[in-house]
């Protein structure tokens, strides 16, 4: 199933405020997931294993690495945690990192948004704008996310340009 999404990710030092902001806007609130990613060794994009507590996929997806919202073509395979799915994974490909994460998951309308602690790397906000069956298109989705960091006042050196992942193998 492939998938539009254009997302923002920022450090986050104020994520009570931001909380409080998705809730007054009548934010659905799905759940707190602690989710281990393993990203795997691949020639484009980025592929990864989801294990949660409530998302569980295997999620190959193409973006261009820039601060500020963008594009990501997604491919999702909803994933049984109890699968060898991994293990097929890692002895074929190869993991490249594994990202560790608490994250509360809201949402408001097509938009989601996770409010994230990463171990080893500190406390972010993520916001996706999400076209699922292709009705709502890129505009669309660039105008929400624009909104939603300008309602919760994220500056712009706060914006993260590459994946968790990214910042994981950066920090060694």
């Amino acid at each position: 199933m492939g998938i539009l999404n254009v997302e923002i990710k920022a450090k986050s030092d104020n994520q009570s405020e931001i909380r409080q902001l998705i809730k007054s806007r009548n934010g659905i609130k799905k759940g707190i997931d602690h989710q281990i990613d393993t990203y795997f060794n691949v020639s484009q994009g980025r592929l990864k294993l989801r294990e949660g507590n409530i998302e569980n996929n295997l999620i190959h997806y193409i973006r261009e690495n820039k601060a500020g919202p963008k594009q990501s073509k997604i491919t999702l395979l909803k994933s049984d945690p109890e699968s060898t799915l991994k293990e097929i994974l890692s002895n074929s490909i190869g993991i490249l990192t594994v990202v560790d994460k608490e994250r509360e998951i809201y949402f408001i309308e097509n938009v989601k948004f996770h409010i994230d602690t990463v171990k080893n790397l500190g406390t972010f906000i993520e916001i996706e704008a999400i076209d699922k069956d292709g009705t709502l298109g890129e505009a669309k989705l660039l105008n929400q996310c624009e909104h939603y960091l300008e309602l919760f006042e994220i500056p712009k050196e706060n914006l993260i340009s590459v994946s968790y992942s990214d910042l994981i193998l950066q920090k060694g």
